[in-house]
């Protein structure tokens, strides 16, 4: 029996992961809600996007005459909120972005709502949002956010190009640790400097911080009372970057990293510049049902064979990527030659690794299992989503053959 090792989707952890387990907390949870909430509202109809747009081009123009904002090609030219999505990786942190960026631009639209709106839900609403965006709790969890999004986007980006470098992502992975850490241990101070500079800019209240912490609902019985300091140093910023490095810990704990690394000597970019015969034997020490005490022998001397065949060999040149490389193997029987090492690329193949193929299929969930159909069983939405996300090769299966399966299930009166 093979053994198998399962590698999670690293660009969805990343963004989506991170967010998801980041709403554990119920302020961080609290903020994102409200923040769907306010791109609704914003977004709700063309008259308020232009109403915002106007706004915001009004600010633009404000800010610059009073120096307060750089000009030049390709500045200022945010128009609309961004919208978060759980199917769009780094969609969360642009959402924040652009709330920061048009911040009183959503101010100015919402209080227009609340005066002009057309019924008093629609009132009430936006009533709501003002007061919550209004308060320190929220410009402090939208800068924390902000923060620890921003850590992660560059590997989130990485992860999701075509031509997905193990080794630099898994780089990436300790920069990112580090700088969680770092942010923990040293990066208190600038994010209240920075949370009390865009409060005091838009006239929001900011509380002491020796002052006692009020929830503002009913105190819980024989509740310690703690300070402002420890509510939002301990209790969210400090508790909230630990969830995060915890999730990146299990993610991307030791071993499932070394395997990667080593997967990675397996690409033949570059004329195979990342082979690393010592990485390679490791990778296949991983499979133990796979390649026997006397395989590991064979495998040594075959990967030297094989780096001096494919390296000088015209046909190998050109490759991309492991899925390339097996194909190529296959076309010129080198797959026969070199048994255990087709054997080691195969295993590396079964490897979910994604890149950005795997945000197209949660997208396409979206569209195959919709309202209309949201009683669909797993496993005819499976295989739906088979064919819907594998257009190119199920486009050239001729109609001929499907109809020939289909009839030849069983016997039918009627014929296709």
């Amino acid at each position: 029996m093979t053994l198998l090792f399962y590698v999670h989707c690293f660009a969805h952890q990343l963004q989506l992961a991170l967010v998801a387990v980041a709403k554990k907390h119920s302020e961080i949870a609290d903020l994102f809600t409200m923040v769907s909430n306010v791109v609704n509202v914003v977004g709700a109809s063309a008259k308020r996007r232009d109403m915002l747009r106007e706004k915001h081009a009004d600010a633009i123009f404000e800010a610059l005459n009073n120096n307060e904002l750089l000009s030049g090609q390709g500045l200022n030219q945010e128009t609309n909120l961004k919208r978060s999505s759980d199917t769009r990786w780094s969609s969360h942190y642009n959402c924040l972005i652009s709330l920061e960026n048009m911040f009183p631009s959503v101010i100015d639209v919402l209080k227009i709502v609340r005066t002009d709106g057309s019924g008093y839900e629609q009132k009430f609403e936006a009533k709501v949002l003002l007061t919550f965006m209004q308060s320190f709790n929220f410009i402090f969890g939208l800068h924390l956010m902000k923060r620890i999004l921003g850590i992660t986007n560059d590997l989130s980006q990485a992860l999701q190009k075509k031509d997905q470098d193990i080794v630099n992502a898994m780089d990436l992975v300790k920069i990112c640790k580090g700088r969680l850490q770092s942010m923990r241990d040293n990066g208190w101070d600038s994010l209240l400097d920075q949370v009390s500079f865009f409060c005091g800019k838009y006239h929001i209240e900011i509380p002491k911080m020796d002052d006692i912490f009020s929830s503002g609902g009913r105190p819980k019985r024989k509740a310690q009372p703690i300070t402002n300091l420890h509510h939002y140093r301990v209790d969210l910023f400090v508790d909230v970057i630990d969830i995060q490095l915890r999730e990146l810990n299990d993610r991307f704990n030791e071993k499932n990293t070394e395997l990667l690394l080593c997967m990675a000597c397996l690409s033949p970019s570059n004329s195979f510049s990342a082979f690393d015969k010592a990485k390679l034997m490791r990778l296949a020490q991983f499979y133990q049902r796979d390649f026997s005490e006397h395989d590991l022998k064979l495998l040594e001397d075959q990967l030297e064979n094989y780096i001096w065949d494919v390296s000088s060999n015209n046909q190998f040149t050109e490759l991309k990527g492991i899925t390339d490389l097996a194909q190529k193997m296959v076309e010129t029987n080198k797959d026969k030659i070199y048994p255990l090492v087709y054997l080691l690329l195969t295993l590396a193949l079964i490897l979910p690794v994604a890149t950005a193929s795997v945000e197209r299929v949660f997208s396409a969930m979206n569209i195959v299992k919709n309202r209309l159909r949201n009683r669909i069983g797993d496993l005819w939405m499976n295989d739906c989503l088979v064919a819907y996300i594998e257009k190119d090769i199920f486009n050239s299966i001729d109609d001929e053959v499907v109809m020939q399966r289909f009839q030849n299930m069983k016997t039918r009166r009627g014929q296709l």
